[in-house]
């Protein structure tokens, strides 16, 4: 589903990502879907996007997956893998709950460009401070 105004206004104060380009495209329990339209200052000496931003983009979106309704969950730990230069002129991060646990989770994030190629995998432990 389409992201509340309350929504987009909280994680508006996640300025790195959002300064960076990133938004919100969906939410629903445990999942989000956000995406960043790739500009010059994303791209690295090479003309390629940075990696950075990848995990920058991979990361609000597990955000979002698992505060969107209460905020409280941090990133424990985070593995990233790129798979391939990015496509087009835009990246789509998908975040979706693999196990919700009582202190921690597991989420699977997959970074795709805009033709749908993956170029991004990242698996992502979060841990709940507060109840």
């Amino acid at each position: 589903m389409k992201p509340s105004e309350e929504t987009i206004r909280l994680f508006e104060k996640d300025r790195f990502a959002t300064e960076n380009g990133a938004v919100i495209e969906e939410v629903g329990e445990h999942y989000a879907k956000c995406s960043l339209k790739i500009e010059d200052r994303h791209r690295n000496a090479m003309g390629a996007v940075m990696g950075g931003v990848y995990f920058t983009l991979a990361d609000f979106a597990l955000a979002v997956a698992s505060n969107w309704k209460k905020m409280g969950n941090v990133s424990l730990n985070s593995e990233i893998t790129y798979l391939s230069a990015a496509k087009g002129e835009k990246l789509i991060a998908e975040a979706v709950c693999v196990k919700d646990g009582r202190t921690t989770g597991y989420y699977r994030i997959d970074v795709k460009d805009e033709l749908g190629n993956l170029a991004a995998a990242v698996t992502a432990t979060t841990f709940r401070v507060a109840k």
